[in-house]
Formats: structure tokens, C-alpha cells, sequence
């Protein structure tokens, strides 16, 4: 089987968050079960020298969109098993940063159009094209208008993945010729609430829509977490399936991790204690192992929970813990731990700022690690914590519920702490239970056991996709 998964950002050439470990990781594990897996995506200014260095040369084209034709070059390298092709035009990607541009609608359409004339270029025609977010969703709608009519287009099949479906991609309709170079007969696929959605277009044009959790997938059929979206959706859901992520296991993995002060397994689970007495050296805070370090690595906004810690800092702050949080996001929440910090010098730090080696200190280093999120895809920290041994205390939301199994003392199961509404005081509580079970050593042994034992590797969900693009090509 042939699969080409076309995205605005892969691990490791490009990634702002959960959607460049997703394809950084999964083509890798279908090509283990031995698919012809590859990747297409941007050719970024902002990939490293050395990774650019990898790269070779393979041609160039016209992009043809509405009245202009636009240049693209290609390139390609091999990692692994998995071969990646790059989509070059300067207009477009020689930027400082993936997304957030005045006209993302033009360069992703550019790169949807760009996609389908690449596997010819490269001789690539791929049983299924799996598309993900809104960057990539014009793709099968292009597919549809365009191409069908040549033999070596007809039968290709399209899966759209969606990692977040707050971020829908909506414009004015007003550009539907000139930039998406689309005619009226396409208008009602796009058009949606007054606004052109690439997202509700790529879930009208897909042959299989997937989103990464089995409760995100049916959390999205109603209002409260589909953005508007679930009157789309819900007529469609017999093509709608959820399938968890997973992480890549050799990358996070406590007993090669480079970052990390100490590598450890479970076996020598003792230099944890070790990576937790650095982490608090570091960050400047009294080296003991007679509170726990509660770790935080996310984005500071809403939808992160972070207003939740707002409502009850006070509370939180009077516990016997240390907190550290990583991240940026917006500047309310930075002053926030900022302000924390000075209050409570002796016990809190805010890392306002990201950095990959710090946040492989926090999950090494931390005992507990918090994600009150108020709603979430999947969630991939929580399983990088579990892979540590460091315990999430988790709101049990999307991929949270189907990846965070709560500790029941009389059974020894789980994995660890959950509550269950969206409430800054429920969220205290989870946090009380968690330190009580810090301090009650045979049940932590237990739990720490239970995470590092999991099973958090690709293998499961590839095989899981591996059936979607059976069960969409034998139609």
C-alpha cells in the first residue's frame, strides 16, 4: 500500500505542536508494517541548515490557481524508511514563522494545488493521500475538481485528520476564484456560515474523516466542542472515526533521553529522585524530596485550563508542592506566573519561554504533571509524562478520558488523577488527592509502575489506520 500524508509541518523539519510529532511519527510506523510511507510538506526558510543539508534537488513546475501560475520547486529526503518531499516557493515559506500570516488562505492553497502535481513530478501516486487541519483540507476538494479525469488520480482516496478542530480556516467568500481558484459549482462544499471553511469543505470532500481520540471524535458531534462544525459532522458521522495518538517511544524514552540529568527505567526508577533534586537546582528552588513537583509544559491559554490555576493560585500555593510551568501563550496568563513567581519565590516558577530540552527536565524531573485542559484533541504531554513515571493529575476530556486512567487504591489500577467537570475547585481537589498520594509510598510505587508500563508507542494506532485505508479503497 502507498500513502502520502501531506501536512504544514513533520518532525523533525518543522514543529510548532501535536500535529508535527503525529506526522513525524506515524509514517514511521506504517513503514514498518511495510507501507510505502512519505511525507510532503512546506520547504520552510526556518528548517535548520543541517537538516536542509539532507536534502536533494528533484524539480521544478508551475502551479496553476485561478489566473496566476505560481513556481515550485522540489526537494526530497530520506529518514528511516520514510521518504519526505518539500515544496519550494520563497513567496510563500521564506517566512519566520509556519502560520499566522496575512495570506495563509494563498500559501496553503498553493501547497494543497501544489501536493496533487508533486506525485506526478515524482511518479508518486499514492493509494490514499491523508490530509491534516484545515492547511491541507482544499486538498481533496481540489482532487474532486480537478483531477479525477486523469486515470492516474481516479481512484486515490483521501483521509482528512483533525488535531484541533477550533482551527477551521474561514475566509471570505469572496475569494473563492481568485485565490482558491475555484467556479461556483464548488461554493456549497465551502461555504458555510457565512464564511469559506477549508475544513468543513475537506470533511464534505473526504472519503474517511479521522480525529485523534475516540472521545474527540464524539465530542465533535455536539455543540459544545465542535466550533460550530457538529451540523456538518453529525449527518457525516458514518465516515467519522477516532484513533489516539501515540508517541514516539525511541524519542521519549528515560533511559536514552540526552536531555535529561540522569537516564533512568523503572528498574533504577531511584535516579528520578536524582533528575528531581537537578530540576529543582536549576529552577532555584530548595532540594527535597518531601514535596512534590508538580510540572506543567503548555500553552497559556483558556483552552489549557490555565484560567482554572487563576481561580485557585491562592489554594494551590498553600499546598506542600513546588510548581513549574513552561510555556508561552498569551499575556495574561505570563504575567500571571510571572507575579506567582515573585509571591512565592520559595515554591513557584514560571519558564515563561519554550524550550525542548527544558520540558525534557520538567517530565524527568517532576512528580506530578497538571493538564486541566478545558478540552483536548488528544494530548501527547500526558503520555510523555506517563512514559517518565511522572503522574497527570488530568481534567477526563477528550484524549485525556481515553489515555489517563484514574488510580483506584483498592484495585491498584491506573495510571492517574482525574477530575471530572470543568471546575477550578474539582481541579484543587485532584490536586489534594495527588499529593496525598505522593506521601502514601506503596500506592505511588503502584502508579508510577502502572504509567511506565504502558503501552504508548505508534504501533497500535498505525495498525488502526492501516484498516481505515483498507476499509476506504476497497469501496
Amino acid at each position: 500500500m502507498k500513502v502520502l500524508f501531506a501536512a504544514s509541518e513533520a518532525a523533525p523539519f518543522m514543529k510548532t505542536g501535536g500535529l508535527g510529532d503525529v506526522i513525524g511519527a506515524l509514517p514511521k510506523a506504517l513503514a514498518e508494517t511495510g507501507v510505502d510511507a512519505r511525507v510532503i510538506m512546506p520547504l520552510y526558510s526556518s528548517i535548520s541548515h543541517d537538516l536542509k543539508s539532507q536534502m536533494k534537488y528533484l524539480g521544478n513546475f508551475e502551479v496553476s490557481i485561478s489566473w496566476r501560475k505560481t513556481y515550485c520547486g522540489v526537494f526530497t529526503a530520506t529518514v528511516g524508511k520514510v521518504t519526505y518531499y518539500f515544496v519550494d516557493n520563497e513567496q510563500y515559506f521564506d517566512r519566520p514563522k509556519a502560520y499566522g500570516e496575512y495570506d495563509d488562505s494563498e500559501r496553503f492553497a498553493f501547497f494543497s494545488k501544489a501536493v496533487l502535481d508533486v506525485i506526478n513530478l515524482v511518479n508518486f501516486f499514492p493509494d490514499v493521500i491523508h490530509v491534516n487541519d484545515w492547511q491541507t483540507a482544499l486538498l481533496p476538494v481540489y482532487l474532486n475538481a480537478f483531477y479525477r479525469g486523469d486515470a492516474r488520480y481516479a481512484n486515490i482516496k483521501t483521509v482528512l485528520s483533525i488535531h484541533n478542530i477550533e482551527f477551521q480556516g474561514k475566509y471570505n467568500p469572496i475569494i473563492l476564484g481568485s485565490i482558491f481558484g475555484l467556479d461556483v459549482n464548488c461554493r456549497s462544499q465551502l461555504l458555510y456560515d457565512g464564511d469559506i471553511n477549508l475544513l468543513k469543505g475537506g470533511i464534505e470532500a473526504a472519503d474517511m474523516v479521522t480525529t485523534v481520540s475516540r472521545t474527540y471524535a464524539q465530542e465533535i458531534l455536539g455543540p459544545d466542542y465542535s466550533f460550530g462544525l457538529h451540523n456538518i459532522l453529525g449527518p457525516r458521522s458514518y465516515k467519522l472515526r477516532g484513533v489516539v495518538n501515540g508517541i514516539d517511544t525511541n524519542t521519549f524514552n528515560p533511559e536514552t533521553d540526552e536531555a535529561i540529568y540522569r537516564k533512568y527505567d523503572y528498574s533504577s526508577i531511584r535516579f528520578k529522585s536524582f533528575n528531581k533534586k537537578a530540576l529543582q537546582k536549576e529552577m532555584g528552588l530548595p532540594e527535597t524530596n518531601d514535596v512534590p513537583v508538580i510540572g506543567m509544559v503548555t500553552r497559556l491559554t483558556s483552552q489549557k485550563g490555565i484560567d482554572l490555576l487563576c481561580e485557585v493560585m491562592n489554594e494551590i500555593s498553600d499546598l506542600p508542592i513546588q510548581l513549574i510551568a513552561l510555556g508561552t501563550g498569551d499575556s495574561h496568563f505570563e504575567s500571571f506566573f510571572y507575579s506567582w513567581e515573585q509571591a512565592r519565590h520559595d515554591k513557584i516558577r514560571g519558564y515563561i519561554g519554550f524550550s525542548a530540552q527544558m520540558a525534557q527536565k520538567i517530565y524527568a524531573g517532576a512528580d506530578l504533571f497538571l493538564m486541566p485542559s478545558k478540552t483536548e484533541p488528544c494530548g501527547l504531554s500526558q503520555l510523555i509524562a506517563m512514559r517518565y513515571g511522572t503522574i497527570p493529575i488530568v481534567h477526563s476530556v477528550g484524549g485525556l478520558h481515553d489515555t489517563v486512567e484514574a488510580y483506584n487504591p483498592e484495585t491498584k489500577t491506573g495510571t492517574g488523577i482525574t477530575f471530572q467537570s470543568y471546575n477550578a475547585y474539582d481541579m484543587l481537589d485532584a490536586i489534594r488527592r495527588a499529593v496525598d498520594l505522593f506521601h502514601n509510598k506503596p500506592h505511588w510505587r503502584n502508579i508510577r509502575k502502572n504509567a511506565m508500563s504502558g503501552d504508548y508507542s505508534w504501533e497500535k494506532p498505525a495498525k488502526e489506520y492501516l484498516e481505515i485505508y483498507k476499509e476506504i479503497i476497497s469501496k
